[in-house]
């Protein structure tokens, strides 16, 4: 395993590097940094990637802009053994890798070790650059495919994994372009075509493909489901067009650069990103913050007032924090409140941005709800997400996280308790708000796929709802 360091104490006043200034990623603010304010042009000019800078965290700002211990020696820094643990050593890129290939070259270039990003993985597109391995080129039939399904994307039976493949691994920019447009809010902001496809592309990107369920085809899901529920009679005569881009980009940005891996498996590796946002949402600030790192690199939003700009990559975030399934209770028991007292306004701004939180949610946590040829797709994928994580605490020797022991676990037992402790009680209350054949579609599939997982299984195993809220991210 190769060696970890950690920088030393930096000065504040020490000039950044002008290489690290040149590498690519996703730039990641902190909320005392100067997101509110005007960054400095040196920081982010022809910058993306795995730039996390906060004014209280030096060492955190240099460990993710340098990389690896390689280049940080050759810009003059001295490293120091590092005491914290050794998963700190792996590179997230070989996290879901096959455990029986060839071992890590140690003298291979690694410029992201401890970054989230893909390995200067970079659009050919955009650059112009042609394929190493040719792609398939998509013939008339799979186009006239994918265009007939874009005529149905508010079918709740969306297959958003045969829209994937039809568009040849391009689900989510197909989509999220495809619905911009439907709306018009494309000519409405009077956003410039090449800014939004080149945003859309660096999003798609930032997913890692090799996540079994945290990729960008669950990013298209969330992103079509979202669409479904920006339809609902109850948002669709309420909300402004503000409302619906920052809906339809949040769905699409919610798990940006997501590695694997949960908050609580950051924490106790003493992850450098759990230091840098107090273990609070370690993720979905992450999500946030790099998803306003590709909005200002692409200067998507560039022609807006600066103000405006600001409040919409504000509402964004608190969009996307809304996801953490840590505070699923806390949301969900001002909805319930709010439905009680029957005092949503849809007409007052705060109250349709809470009910936008509430349909990503919704979104976010959907499969469940899907028809049962695609919820146990889903519900594979995300199991052997966690297993895969499981796996990786027993090389290391830590304790195995709830439900990521694929010993002590199953499917199906994990799908039941999900349903049990999260799904349902988060979507019946959304049925409460929306009373709609969609709302009763989606619970009516619940209730099959939770007794198809119950007739499969033979013994199952207790679940927690701890355990359930502990685990998902």
């Amino acid at each position: 395993m190769e060696v970890c360091y950690q920088l030393p104490v930096l000065p504040l006043d020490r000039p950044v590097p002008k290489h690290v200034l040149s590498r690519r990623g996703a730039i990641s603010f902190s909320s005392s940094s100067s997101l509110f304010g005007a960054p400095d042009p040196r920081q982010l000019s022809q910058r993306r990637g795995a730039i996390s800078y906060d004014s209280s965290d030096q060492t955190a700002l240099y460990i993710r802009m340098l990389g690896d211990v390689r280049v940080r020696s050759q810009v003059g820094f001295e490293p120091e053994r590092r005491s914290s643990h050794p998963y700190l050593c792996i590179d997230f890129r070989t996290l879901h890798s096959d455990s029986t290939s060839a071992s890590y070259d140690p003298e291979r270039r690694v410029h992201r070790l401890l970054s989230f990003q893909r390995y200067l993985h970079s659009s050919r597109l955009l650059r112009g650059v042609p394929q190493q391995i040719p792609l398939h080129i998509l013939d008339e039939d799979y186009t006239g495919q994918a265009r007939c399904m874009l005529e149905k994307v508010g079918n709740w039976n969306f297959d958003i994994f045969l829209f994937d493949r039809l568009t040849n691994g391009n689900s989510l920019i197909t989509l999220t372009f495809h619905l911009l447009n439907q709306y018009g809010l494309v000519e409405l902001f009077q956003l410039d075509m090449v800014k939004l496809w080149r945003f859309l592309v660096m999003v798609q990107e930032d997913y890692h493909s090799d996540n079994p369920y945290h990729n960008a085809v669950h990013a298209a899901d969330v992103t079509q489901a979202m669409y479904c529920y920006l339809r609902e009679p109850m948002l669709a005569k309420s909300l402004t067009s503000k409302d619906i881009l920052l809906g339809l980009l949040a769905a699409a940005t919610h798990d940006l650069d997501h590695p694997g891996v949960n908050q609580p498996f950051l924490i106790k590796t003493d992850h450098y990103l759990a230091t840098l946002y107090r273990n609070t949402s370690v993720l979905e600030n992450h999500h946030w913050k790099s998803a306003v790192g590709l909005l200002r690199e692409t200067g998507l939003f560039s022609h807006l007032p600066a103000e405006d700009r600001l409040n919409m990559e504000r509402d964004l975030g608190s969009l996307i924090l809304a996801t953490d399934i840590s505070r699923q209770n806390d949301y969900l028991s001002r909805f319930r409140l709010h439905l009680d007292q029957e005092n949503l306004c849809m007409s007052t701004a705060s109250h349709r941005h809470f009910v936008l939180q509430m349909a990503l949610k919704c979104a976010d946590i959907c499969n469940p709800c899907r028809p049962w040829e695609l919820s146990k797709q889903w519900s594979e994928k995300v199991t052997e997400e966690f297993f895969q994580q499981g796996d990786i605490e027993k090389k290391h020797k830590l304790e195995v996280s709830p439900l990521c022991d694929r010993e002590m676990n199953t499917v199906g037992n994990i799908q039941i308790g999900f349903m049990t402790y999260v799904a349902e009680p988060l979507f019946a209350e959304w049925a409460r708000f929306c009373d709609t054949r969609l709302s009763q579609t989606m619970l009516g599939h619940m209730g099959l796929n939770k007794a198809s997982w119950g007739g499969l299984q033979q013994e199952p195993a207790p679940v927690s709802e701890e355990n359930d809220l502990n685990c998902i991210d």
